[in-house]
């Protein structure tokens, strides 16, 4: 594979990510798990439901049950009997004759509407009604929320906390689901410090695994953290032959520019098969791309807001169609801009911006200022990314322009 980084010009965003999407797979392995277990896994069956929900036409409101033809002769109703959730009226409610009802209860034989007991007059056994009514008011159907025999999951549904409730409404205590994907992390870097180490001249706090293993955490994989590997061609060999006999994918940030120190591509041209894109995307040009033994791999930018775009906008893409999941959808919209914004044709621009409602009540999108792409908290600032494209100049308040809204995995 040539190696794309030395080449000139850049491979334009849309082409990276169908190459890309191109050469990965979908894991195959299944396992079956009690739905307990089941939350944000992807399903690797289509679900129908095996019965009506409700099963049985029941009540909406706790009240009287009655035929709305008993009606039309009398307001006054004679009550017969009750009807409660788990203990329905076994007998037949006859003309002229109303049950008592409780919310969830089935509907006794001969019924077909509730009055709610507000609306009623009660002496001993008689029941007046107040109101008019019709026919089916405050009942609800059998199979009116679900039908038997109807298609409620599919197979690469991602389970919710809903779906798991839906699941064990239709009786299912277990479905067949695929393995999680498992994804290694490598930053390299002889700067590179965590959190709570002294800094030395010339060293900085290593952030870029943090954000991404708790975004990885939100697409619910096994992360496998190498943490931080120096500035070493045998080191940085050692930690990726690892990572690939562990992982699916591996992801690694820094190291894939064309520095003197940056041995990641050496490494990579060694085990693997790569292509090294300059991609026309902006924040996060050097990106890489390609295949290890055992593994695909994604190599991020060190720059942090760098290395948060390509994976959002690239890796994250592509681990979501490894996992067998339905594509990631990502909602756009058309807004007006209410400030310059700064660009210059030939990459697609990811800018940050704050997306709100002004006193018009018009969405309108602002930068959250300076962009560069080591402003990690110019991203904390936003809710949505301007995305600006390649052919694109300067931007004047007032124009419109398309947003990217923020999804759950940021």
């Amino acid at each position: 594979m040539s190696d794309c980084c030395s080449a000139p010009g850049l491979l334009p965003f849309e082409q990276a990510l169908a190459n890309m999407l191109a050469q990965v797979s979908p894991v195959t392995e299944t396992l079956t798990l009690p739905i307990n277990q089941a939350l944000h896994y992807v399903l690797a069956q289509d679900i129908a439901s095996p019965l009506n929900v409700p099963p049985h036409d029941n009540s909406a409101m706790d009240g009287y049950a009655f035929a709305i033809e008993s009606l039309l002769t009398s307001k006054t109703l004679t009550l017969v009997g009750r009807s409660m959730a788990g203990a329905p009226f076994q007998g037949e409610c006859q003309a002229g004759e109303c049950i008592r009802i409780m919310t969830g209860a089935k509907m006794p034989s001969c019924c077909d509407s509730v009055e709610m007991q507000e609306n009623v007059s009660i002496e001993n056994e008689k029941i007046t009604f107040l109101q008019e009514k019709r026919f089916g008011s405050h009942v609800r159907n059998a199979g009116e929320d679900i039908k038997i025999g109807q298609q409620v999951l599919h197979s690469g549904d991602k389970l919710t906390a809903v779906d798991i409730g839906v699941l064990a409404s239709l009786g299912i205590a277990e479905v067949n689901v695929y393995r999680k994907l498992k994804v290694a992390l490598i930053a390299t870097g002889d700067e590179l410090k965590l959190p709570g180490q002294a800094l030395r001249v010339g060293d900085i706090y290593e952030s870029n695994s943090f954000v991404l293993a708790a975004m990885l955490q939100k697409l619910d994989v096994e992360v496998i953290d190498f943490g931080i590997i120096e500035d070493d061609f045998q080191a940085i060999k050692a930690a990726f032959i690892s990572a690939d006999k562990q992982a699916d994918a591996v992801i690694s940030t820094g190291g894939v520019s064309v520095g003197d120190a940056d041995y990641t591509k050496t490494v990579l041209d060694e085990l693997g098969e790569i292509g090294f894109w300059k991609i026309a995307m902006k924040p996060g040009k050097p990106f890489a791309f390609g295949k290890l033994a055992n593994s695909v791999f994604f190599g991020l930018p060190g720059n942090p807001v760098s290395a948060l775009v390509t994976f959002h906008q690239l890796a994250l893409v592509a681990l979501t169609k490894m996992q067998n999941a339905k594509p990631l959808k990502r909602t756009h919209l058309r807004v007006k801009c209410s400030s310059d914004l700064r660009k210059s044709p030939g990459r697609l621009d990811f800018q940050r911006g704050i997306l709100s409602v002004n006193s018009q009540g018009e969405n309108v999108v602002s930068s959250t200022g300076a962009q560069g792409s080591g402003i990690l908290s110019s991203l904390a600032k936003a809710n949505c990314f301007i995305v600006l494209p390649s052919e694109q100049g300067r931007v004047e308040a007032g124009e419109i322009v398309t947003v990217q809204l923020f999804d759950q995995y940021l």
